[in-house]
């Protein structure tokens, strides 16, 4: 799996947004299939100038949703990563957020 196809998008809720103020952690939707090894290596490849200290894999389940009145509908299950920086290190896409 190529490097640019594990990190899907960055997960920016008031949450994560603490946890990178405080705690520097990252929080990201990954591939479904992607392991912690490949996790790490994308973000190490993708900011060159992190290092990544630990990965933590979480799989968010599906969820059943009320759409109208009576038409229910199904939203996917999907992969979450929360990546722990060296201390003093942060990622430039969430700063200023």
């Amino acid at each position: 799996m190529h490097y640019r196809d594990v990190i899907r998008r960055p997960i920016i809720t008031e949450k994560s947004t603490r946890l990178a103020d405080e705690e520097s952690q990252f929080v990201f939707e990954v591939h479904p299939r992607a392991n912690k090894h490949q996790i790490k290596e994308a973000v190490e490849l993708v900011w060159p100038k992190v290092d990544v200290v630990k990965v933590r894999v979480m799989n968010v389940p599906a969820k059943r949703a009320r759409r109208w009145r009576k038409t229910i509908t199904r939203k996917p299950g999907w992969k979450k990563a929360v990546v722990t920086l060296a201390p003093g290190q942060r990622l430039e896409m969430f700063e200023g957020v």
